[in-house]
């Protein structure tokens, strides 16, 4: 699946409603690289639950993966005796690494975050279903960043200055030069629950990524492996279903600039002009 974030839509089914404060709760979650719930129960956001075990810990899942991935270093002691080594154990902060690629060389093709760490599988009380995700980043003409110009500020009759005094123009307001896309892999779709909430979660992070590199949203693009719908979900997707397509998409913009990913808030994201029709409760698959 292919969703555009040209236009400054965000894709929410309307549907049925959709938690946006457990989405966006979750998302900077993942981000502080934790392995516990209490970040979650202090929000008051509960889908993790289930998985967490009485002290609320769940392993090394997604967030500890993408940023501090375990490393090791194994160097021979320069000494007679055969068979001393010490051991350097380290960290990869994958989000940190990313932004900096972007910043620094935009036409990489190795962008890719992934939380499917095999050594750490077994101790994760639920391996990554949306397991690794790709950024590609693609230089803007003139006339893109212009148009990226007139949808984000309502900028009139641009088109009309000469080109070469454009690309002064745009780049003193320091205008974006590229525009960046995200490809998901999910190894484990669950229609009912889980899919909607990642792709909304993951067309945000793209969001949030391009907001402190300053590139303009592109694509998000979802691709997933096993697809499928729970038996105790039917019903209530049949009446998701039934219901007549009467909204448009919600559009998304952030309350103020943010240059650094570790420095966004609950209260910076903003979802407009959401409606949908009711909700529709379906259980979780433990």
């Amino acid at each position: 699946m292919r969703f555009d974030l040209r236009d400054g839509t965000i894709p929410m089914l309307t549907s049925k409603k959709m938690h946006t404060r457990s989405i966006i709760h979750e998302i900077l979650w993942y981000l502080q690289g934790a392995d516990n719930i209490k970040y979650l129960k202090d929000n008051n956001v509960t889908i993790w639950d289930e998985w967490a075990d009485e002290n609320g810990y769940l392993g090394p899942v997604y967030g500890k993966q993408w940023r501090e991935w375990p490393t090791y270093e194994i160097n021979e002691f320069d000494c007679p005796t055969d068979g001393l080594y010490e051991v350097n154990f380290g960290t990869i902060d994958q989000i940190a690494e990313l932004i900096n690629r972007l910043k620094t060389n935009p036409n990489d093709r190795r962008m890719i975050v992934s939380a499917w760490n095999v050594a750490d599988l077994p101790d994760m009380h639920l391996p990554p279903c949306h397991y690794t995700f790709q950024c590609y980043a693609r230089p803007l003409s003139t006339m893109e960043r212009t148009l990226h110009v007139s949808r984000t500020y309502h900028v009139q009759d641009l088109t009309t200055v000469p080109e070469e005094r454009m690309n002064e123009i745009l780049d003193l307001h320091n205008v974006p030069k590229y525009e960046l896309s995200m490809i998901l892999n999910q190894r484990s779709c669950d229609v009912g629950l889980g899919v909607p909430f990642n792709i909304v979660q993951y067309s945000i992070l793209l969001r949030m990524i391009a907001e402190v590199v300053n590139m303009a949203p592109g694509e998000f693009i979802w691709n997933g492996g096993d697809v499928h719908i729970y038996s105790n979900h039917i019903e209530g997707l049949t009446e998701q279903l039934s219901r007549p397509l009467s909204y448009f998409s919600p559009t998304f913009s952030f309350a103020r600039e943010v240059d650094n990913i570790d420095s966004f808030k609950y209260e910076d994201f903003v979802i407009n002009n959401y409606q949908s029709h009711g909700i529709i409760k379906l259980p979780v698959a433990v």
